[in-house]
C-alpha cells in the first residue's frame, strides 16, 4: 500500500512580516518526529522545552516531576490525531513562547522516488534563539531597519547581538529540505 504525505504549512504566530514553511512529512511520523521537523524548517536549535495541541489535548515529552499534563508525544501518529484540513499548534520555548499555527493541507500519495520530509517553500528567516519572543523580536527588526542609528544604546546592543550574518528576509528551501532529510 502507497505511503501517504502530509502537505502542512506552519506559520510563526505574532509575527510580521510572516515567518512560515511548507512541508511534505510522512503521516506516519509520530508528533516526535515532527517536532524535529518543525525545529529544523523553522532554524530552531531544540534548547526549550515544547508542546503540540490537537483538539485540545496536549502532547509532548513527559515530564518526569509531572507538573506538565502532557500525553506522551512518541505514542501518537500523525495520521492517528490528523486529516487533511486539520489545524494545530506547536509551542516552542515556553519562556520566549513561540507559537506556530499548523495546517494540514493536503494529505497526498508518497512518491517512490522521493525521501521525505521535503521542504517545498517558505519566507523568512526564523527569529534568533532567546531574543524574547515575539516582542523582543519585533524590537530586532527595528533595530536591524535603521542600523545607523547608533544613538539608541539598545538598538545597538540587539543589533549586535544578533550578528552581523542575520538576514531577517532570507530563507532556503534547499538548504532546509537538506537539513530535513539528514536530521528527521
Amino acid at each position: 500500500m502507497p505511503r501517504q504525505i502530509f502537505q502542512l504549512k506552519m506559520s510563526l504566530a505574532g509575527v510580521r512580516p510572516p515567518v512560515w514553511r511548507r512541508v511534505l512529512v510522512p503521516a506516519g511520523y509520530t508528533l516526535d518526529r515532527l517536532h524535529r521537523v518543525v525545529q529544523h524548517a523553522m532554524g530552531w536549535r531544540d534548547c526549550h522545552l515544547h508542546s503540540f495541541e490537537i483538539d485540545a489535548v496536549q502532547y509532548g515529552e513527559p515530564d518526569p516531576d509531572g507538573e506538565l499534563a502532557l500525553h506522551d508525544e512518541l505514542d501518537v501518529r500523525l495520521d492517528a490525531v490528523l486529516g487533511k484540513g486539520s489545524r494545530f499548534s506547536y509551542t516552542y520555548d515556553f519562556g520566549d513562547w513561540w507559537e506556530h499555527d499548523l495546517v494540514v493541507e493536503d494529505a497526498l500519495t508518497a512518491d517512490p522516488e522521493e525521501r521525505y520530509p521535503v521542504c517545498l517553500e517558505g519566507e523568512r528567516a526564523c527569529p534568533p534563539e532567546g531574543i524574547g519572543g515575539p516582542s523582543g523580536y519585533q524590537a530586532l527588526l527595528v533595530a536591524l531597519a535603521d542600523p545607523a542609528d547608533f544613538a539608541d544604546p539598545a538598538h545597538a546592543a540587539l543589533r549586535d547581538w544578533a550578528g552581523s550574518t542575520f538576514d531577517p528576509s532570507r530563507f532556503d528551501a534547499g538548504r532546509t529540505g537538506t537539513l530535513l532529510r539528514r536530521f528527521c
